[in-house]
């Protein structure tokens, strides 16, 4: 059965601590959705996990699944399963018993246990490696062990903590292809703690994401990046281009002229924000003259920083695109009117073009 979460309120503050590591958390996350939950580092995301697993208690706040509060209940009562970043695979169990574990912990028959397990081998992609024990396995295989042993429990919840930060390239992308076969064939709702934003772009039906102890702006990927909520959010997804300035009228006054802006847009000062791979250069009706600083292959993107008017702009543009590009050379800047958004925040100095 799929089911919602529903956080709210949610405070924690470590003894010993001045600052709440949680500090009045709301989240909702449909029921069976996989949401990725992202964050800077020490800002509190594996302690949500353990709050929802019931690994700790908040000071404030509730957590429902569905209709009921998970607050009153034990951790194995909860119906919800917690992976860690590492797999914490028993060593002296084979993998077929590692999987079967928490189904010999709950009491069923040895040949309801066997046959639950033998289905997991096979959806994991792990048949034929049940004798084996952990310290014979590869970290895919590994990981696939433990997704296996959560699953085989058939979780309302289902929480990964950085799952796939151990995992070379290759087996981090067939790894997150799994888990979002999985997760869709089963329908467990699933909330996933990532480090990787294209991870999470790639894996998530939708991103929370989350600074100062509470989510700050939770959405499909397309609109977080397109459309952040505020300045730290655009910023944290690779949102370099700030214009400051004022609008007035559906237009934006800036340092580099005047600027259309979305029907509706109430006027006032604020910043106007444009991802860098919505940058065009070339010629074109409303290209701007702009001055290259520098070009830096990145691979399948070319990162190119302008000059334009005294503002330091940075465009991500296919290779082939920037491949007659030098430094110093003048460019037209094209900036679609609907890729610009408008931030009602108090306005930031631009960074100084360098000479």
């Amino acid at each position: 059965m799929k089911v919602p979460l529903q956080l709210s309120g949610l405070r924690l503050t470590y003894p010993g601590s001045a600052t709440p590591t949680l500090d009045g958390l709301d989240l909702s996350v449909g029921a069976g959705s996989l949401t990725a939950l992202l964050g800077p580092s020490g800002t509190g995301k594996t302690t949500l996990l353990k709050l929802i697993a019931g690994l700790l208690h908040p000071d404030a706040g509730d957590i429902r699944l569905g209709d009921r509060s998970l607050l009153p209940l034990p951790p194995e009562r909860r119906k919800v399963v917690l992976v860690f970043q590492a797999a914490l695979l028993f060593p002296h169990l084979t993998v077929a018993q590692n999987i079967g574990f928490g189904l010999r912990m709950q009491g069923l028959p040895t040949d309801v246990i066997a046959r639950h397990t033998d289905a997991m081998l096979d959806r994991l992609h792990l048949t034929g490696l049940g004798a084996r024990r952990p310290d014979a396995l590869s970290g895919g295989q590994t990981q696939r062990v433990a997704l296996a042993r959560a699953l085989i429990l058939e979780p309302d919840l289902l929480l990964l903590d950085e799952p796939l930060s151990s995992l070379d390239p290759g087996l981090r992308e067939a790894m997150r292809a799994l888990i979002r076969s999985l997760q869709r064939e089963l329908g467990v709702t699933t909330l996933v703690v990532t480090h990787d934003q294209a991870e999470a772009v790639a894996l998530a039906d939708s991103i929370a994401l989350m600074q100062g102890g509470r989510i700050v702006q939770h959405a499909t990927p397309e609109v977080i990046f397109a459309r952040p909520a505020t300045l730290a959010v655009a910023r944290f997804f690779g949102g370099e281009n700030v214009l400051p300035g004022q609008a007035r009228g559906g237009v934006f006054e800036s340092a580099i002229g005047r600027l259309p802006l979305p029907a509706g847009t109430a006027d006032g000062p604020g910043s106007l924000t444009l991802r860098p791979e919505a940058v065009t250069l070339g010629p074109g009706a409303d290209a701007r003259a702009a001055r290259v600083m520098e070009c830096r292959f990145l691979g399948t993107q070319t990162r190119v920083e302008l000059d334009l008017g005294g503002t330091r702009l940075v465009a991500l543009v296919a290779p082939h695109l920037a491949g007659g590009l030098a430094v110093g050379q003048s460019v037209g800047v094209t900036l679609p009117p609907s890729a610009l958004w408008f931030l009602r925040e108090n306005p930031e100095a631009p960074p100084a073009v360098p000479e």
